[in-house]
């Protein structure tokens, strides 16, 4: 794997080449340096700009956890490339041979579609699911990952033609600040696709506040253990009432239970998994959303006019997926 022509020194803005005086990256490489002497370690093949995960951990355990849960080549079906598509507006083929950013890349569901569709992926995210990442794409061409805070990605400005961060924005301390330091890694004419948690109140029951409250508490490492227990343990109530629900009445019985239990179900989304795979999606995602450090909200008008107030064009969002769907373009250079 060769560093990428877009790294560079976010305090210098200087290319890295390895310590060795190349610009690849072995098994034995330790440390990437710039032009001015910032050194970088290079761990497990992943460059580390980061000393610590900071409010990403909890995500980092999550996908080393899951690292092929959500990948369409793992689950046998489309879902992961439905959603990249709907996203890019309707087809995967606008990315081909184009450079690409894949912010907050986890282990890699999209990652694995944008490197089947020919895209050059540079890949961050702040956990060190990039590990995951790292064991399900190293050796693939044109593939690059490293661990970075997107307020310092060691990218150059304006050198990305299409700039994707799904399911992370919601995630950050400053929603607006992300987008916008997103949309300075897009080149004139390029594109930045973007999604974002809506206003939704029955995510989030009461039981689930308080859930995620004392998860919070408890910490990245032990939260998932205790998460895996009560999906455990909830779980073959679930599955029953999904077995028997063309029963009125416990069809009745299901949505309420529904509403109580603090497991996430896709039985009625995502019955295409099967048992196994949808209970390995239950506890990723109760497991994601009870743990979040930040957890944001906003509707398609208060994104639209975050991408107008960055002088995006061609602003097109809509409610779907997790909630609010957006891309845009920036304008070309005159």
């Amino acid at each position: 794997m060769r560093l990428p022509d877009e790294l560079c020194c976010s305090v210098h803005s200087l290319p890295f080449m390895s310590d060795e005086g190349t610009a690849d990256i072995t098994a034995s490489t330790r440390w990437i340096v710039c032009g001015s002497g910032c050194r970088v370690a290079v761990v497990g093949g992943v460059p580390r700009f980061v000393a610590s995960e900071d409010y990403a951990a909890g995500f980092g355990k999550q996908w080393k956890r899951f690292r092929r849960t959500q990948l369409d080549s793992f689950t046998g079906t489309s879902i992961s490339r439905d959603r990249l598509s709907r996203c890019l507006g309707g087809s995967l083929a606008l990315v081909r041979d184009r450079k690409v950013l894949e912010a907050g890349c986890g282990a890699g569901r999209f990652t694995e579609l944008l490197l089947k569709s020919g895209a050059r992926v540079f890949a961050s995210d702040l956990s060190n699911a990039v590990e995951a990442n790292y064991d399900n794409y190293h050796g693939v061409p044109n593939y690059f990952v490293c661990q970075a805070d997107l307020r310092a990605l060691p990218a150059r400005r304006e050198s990305f033609d299409l700039v994707i961060c799904l399911g992370v924005i919601q995630h950050t301390p400053n929603p607006e600040d992300t987008i916008a330091t997103l949309c300075d890694f897009v080149r004139p004419g390029g594109s930045l696709v973007i999604d974002h948690y809506r206003y939704d109140e029955s995510d989030m029951t009461r039981i689930r506040q308080r859930l995620r409250a004392f998860m919070l508490r408890l910490g990245p490492g032990n939260a998932l253990v205790f998460i895996r227990a009560i999906v455990a343990m909830l779980w073959p109530v679930h599955r029953v009432l999904w077995c028997v629900s063309d029963y009125r009445w416990i069809a009745a019985a299901r949505r309420r239970w529904l509403q109580i239990s603090p497991v996430l179900d896709y039985h009625d989304e995502y019955s295409q998994l099967g048992p196994h795979l949808l209970y390995a999606w239950a506890a990723l995602d109760t497991h994601d959303a009870l743990t979040d450090f930040y957890k944001h909200k906003r509707n398609v008008e208060q994104i639209v006019t975050c991408l107008q107030r960055l002088g995006l064009e061609r602003i097109q969002a809509s409610y779907g997926g997790n909630g609010v769907e957006a891309r845009a373009t920036k304008p070309a250079m005159s």
